[in-house]
């Protein structure tokens, strides 16, 4: 894990891998929680015996938006960001999901520092982002994820 508390730490990163998470299982009761919060209970995540005959994965998948949703979760687990006022989710560009994550799959998050800037005194970070899948050549999904970090003076 890296350890930043400033932005001039941060910048030394630029265009470097910062790291890699720990293998993260997907479930189907996540699957079905996440479900109930966005009310999207299509049957391709949430009903087993029809996925099993009617997929073409032959069993369930995560929402494209669940796996986005653990990036803060994954990214907690390659950099520990200290010496903070506020943190921001502050977008994403170039988002694509390129393979379906089955049930019982695990993935784990790639990231790289892309750009960075010093916006009057914000650090502004583009993390480019892979979600890779145990066992797959395609990653889940591929995006640049900006932050905004209020770094302590």
């Amino acid at each position: 894990m890296i350890k930043i508390s400033s932005h001039d730490e941060f910048a030394a990163y630029l265009g470097k891998d910062l790291g890699i998470s720990p293998w993260y299982k997907i479930e189907q009761e996540q699957i079905n929680q996440f479900a109930e919060a966005t009310l999207d209970h299509q049957w391709i995540h949430t009903d087993p015996e029809k996925a099993a005959t009617d997929s073409p994965f032959k069993k369930t998948i995560a929402h494209g938006y669940l796996t986005l949703s653990l990036v803060p979760y994954l990214w907690q687990q390659i950099a520990q960001i200290s010496n903070l006022k506020m943190e921001i989710n502050y977008g994403i560009e170039g988002l694509k999901f390129a393979q379906a994550v089955t049930v019982d799959s695990q993935i784990r998050l790639k990231a790289t520092l892309k750009t960075i800037a010093n916006l009057r005194g914000v650090t502004k970070a583009c993390i480019a982002m892979v979600l890779e899948i145990e066992g797959q050549a395609k990653p889940a999904f591929t995006g640049d994820v900006l932050f905004l970090y209020h770094f302590n003076s």
